[in-house]
């Protein structure tokens, strides 16, 4: 992460992405509220379509509103274009345009498009922004082709753009669907016995999730013939999170009749890596989620809140951070006065900012949760787990539902929708402002030493 000499210039970048946020989500705002955006012709209330442009900006998936049933066509593409630039940035798009016109960027809007897609440097920037929208556009073409040959057989001429929607809403981790043609909210159940749907969604879900610095690095091992450190850690927990989230749904929902008692094993171990796949960043569901067992969505918070890797289209405190705290606690019950990956001591910076991206993640899940299921039981009957799992779900921004968004407050969509913001932008807004500062004010200060007892 390039940091300039002056503190003000050093987060700059993180304040002009932050705002970059907060355009796109407010001219989609307006863009709802309109009646063209609406089926039947309405005008649609600020506080939800605020929600909406929030969830499809941030790539959540939660929506007060089945995506088919409430919105035209031209509301759908609204949330299908918000979709697109969320997941991959404002920033990148127009350094990308930027580029295909042949404009020469000076060096503070190189650092800008470096720090838009967490890269490390902004020397190479111009070719990662570039190798971002190929692959890109590239993945979700070759998703909504293989789900067209599902959709246009059962839907016709709407097939393709259902497939275009769901495959740039899965390769987002978005978790918006447009399915509800017969039943509100059903995302992908109705295909949960459909090997085509589900392992084509799980795809674009893994390869938005892996991040455009992990696409980059494989893209390039041809040349290099070496895989960075950051590309083998992502890969590998990826790897173990969607097995361990695999086995341990397909244990805890095999005799659940609200999920998949009722399936072949064949389907019953799709779906449960489908659940563990979805359960990261994506926020698309084959099964009912709020009919999971309480131990299920325990795991499913879990994973949730780990999330994707660092400069993806998913959200979570990010694997990596998950991983260098995990190894810290390894490395000091070894005895070990560093954090060793991998054979590779971890710089002190890097293991200070995870614990601090976690802590702070922590006490906002904490506070949002009191405060939301405050709000909601005061209306109406609500789980505190149920909450906790919402809560979750917007912060990591997966967009899972228990069924708790359907009767959120008023207060309490103000909340989750500063919730769905913050945990898009916050990591690099709120946590970076934070370490940048404090580390410029003590960075020539001699403090003295002292001991304490711990544990």
């Amino acid at each position: 992460m390039p940091v300039l000499q002056k503190r003000g210039k050093a987060i700059e970048p993180a304040k002009t992405i932050a705002f970059s946020f907060i355009i796109v989500i407010l001219t989609g705002t307006i863009l709802l509220m309109m009646p063209f955006s609406s089926k039947d012709g309405s005008f649609t209330d600020f506080i939800d379509a605020l929600f909406t442009a929030t969830s499809a900006t941030c790539v959540t998936g939660l929506a007060v509103f089945d995506t088919f049933q409430k919105w035209s066509v031209f509301g759908q593409i609204v949330i299908l274009l918000m979709i697109q630039i969320g997941g991959l940035g404002l920033v990148t798009f127009v350094t990308f345009f930027n580029f295909v016109i042949g404009k020469k960027l000076g060096l503070r809007r190189m650092q800008l498009a470096s720090e838009s897609v967490s890269g490390d440097g902004f020397q190479n920037s111009g070719k990662l922004i570039k190798n971002i929208i190929k692959i890109s556009l590239f993945t979700e073409l070759i998703g909504a082709l293989v789900l067209m040959t599902v959709f246009i057989p059962k839907y016709g001429f709407r097939g393709i753009f259902k497939s275009i929607f769901i495959s740039v809403s899965a390769f987002c981790n978005a978790g918006f669907d447009i399915m509800g043609d017969k039943t509100a909210f059903a995302s992908l159940t109705e295909f949960n016995d459909n090997p085509a749907v589900l392992i084509t969604v799980m795809i674009l879900i893994i390869s938005g999730g892996l991040g455009f610095i992990v696409w980059h690095d494989l893209i390039n091992y041809k040349k290099t013939k070496h895989l960075e450190l950051h590309t083998k850690l992502v890969i590998m927990v990826t790897g173990a999170l969607i097995l361990f989230g695999t086995l341990m749904f397909l244990f805890f929902e095999w005799d659940n009749q609200r999920t998949i008692a009722a399936m072949p094993f064949g389907d019953k171990l799709l779906n449960s890596v489908f659940q563990s796949v979805t359960c990261r960043t994506a926020g698309f569901n084959a099964i009912d989620t709020a009919g999971l067992t309480p131990i299920s969505k325990a795991i499913a918070i879990s994973l949730m809140f780990i999330g994707a890797a660092p400069g993806s289209t998913g959200g979570g405190i990010k694997i990596t951070t998950f991983i260098v705290l995990l190894m810290t606690v390894v490395s000091v019950l070894r005895n070990k006065d560093e954090t060793l990956i991998l054979k590779r001591k971890i710089e002190k910076s890097t293991v200070y900012k995870s614990l601090t991206i976690i802590m702070l993640s922590f006490s906002v899940v904490f506070i949002a949760t009191v405060i939301s299921y405050y709000s909601i039981s005061k209306v109406t009957a609500v789980n505190g787990m149920d909450v906790l799992f919402e809560v979750v779900s917007a912060f990591a921004t997966v967009g899972l539902s228990a069924g708790v968004t359907a009767i959120l407050t008023v207060f309490s969509k103000i909340v989750f929708i500063f919730l769905m913001f913050l945990g898009r932008v916050g990591p690099i807004s709120v946590v970076l402002f934070i370490i940048i500062n404090s580390t410029d004010k003590s960075k020539n200060q001699v403090v003295p030493e002292a001991k304490i007892m711990v544990g």
